[in-house]
């Protein structure tokens, strides 16, 4: 059997074709590879330049530490507290690890839960009082005649009148023009 000319050049071009897909993968898997590289250095310049803003601030910051212990020393005169300021000595430093006596008063407590009696119950609280006035502040209940909201509104009101600048305005007004007389 022997191979005619068509079939000769079918084979050629089927060979060619292979060696050029041969190539075209070849110069894909480096384009990559350089792709590949590319994006690493370009990782590692990002690296460097976060390093390099970290480093200037290190610098500036330390810069105007100098500059600030330069005003202190000379205009504020703000030093460092010392251990006396708060402990007049070693023995009340030792003092502080020891047990508290019979007799030693309570520590003081920033908050505490209500201590309750025998049967379980607590006992009545204090009133709320408000931080301002001091006057016994009354919390609005379900249970109460009026709608939670008609309380709140009234509240509401109530303190937009004593708040207002309005009203002390118009008071110095009337007393100018003598009406409030």
């Amino acid at each position: 059997m022997m191979m005619t000319a068509v079939q000769a050049r079918q084979l050629g071009w089927a060979a060619v074709l292979a060696v050029c897909l041969a190539l075209v993968v070849a110069l894909s898997f480096k384009v990559h590879a350089v792709r590949s590289e590319v994006l690493l250095a370009e990782r590692q310049i990002l690296s460097i330049k976060r390093e390099t803003m970290l480093l200037e601030t290190e610098y500036e910051t330390r810069a105007s530490q100098r500059q600030l212990a330069a005003w202190n020393a000379v205009e504020f005169g703000y030093e460092a507290p010392r251990a006396d300021q708060f402990l007049s000595g070693p023995r009340e430093l030792a003092a502080l690890g020891q047990r508290r006596g019979a007799d030693a008063p309570a520590p003081i407590m920033l908050a505490r839960a209500d201590a309750e009696d025998a049967s379980g119950a607590t006992g009545d609280p204090a009133p709320m009082r408000s931080p301002v006035s001091g006057a016994p502040v009354t919390l609005a209940s379900a249970s109460s005649e009026k709608d939670a909201g008609q309380v709140f509104t009234e509240a509401f009101g109530d303190f937009l009148i004593d708040a207002s600048p309005i009203r002390a305005a118009q008071a110095k007004t009337i007393s100018a023009k003598g009406l409030g007389e």
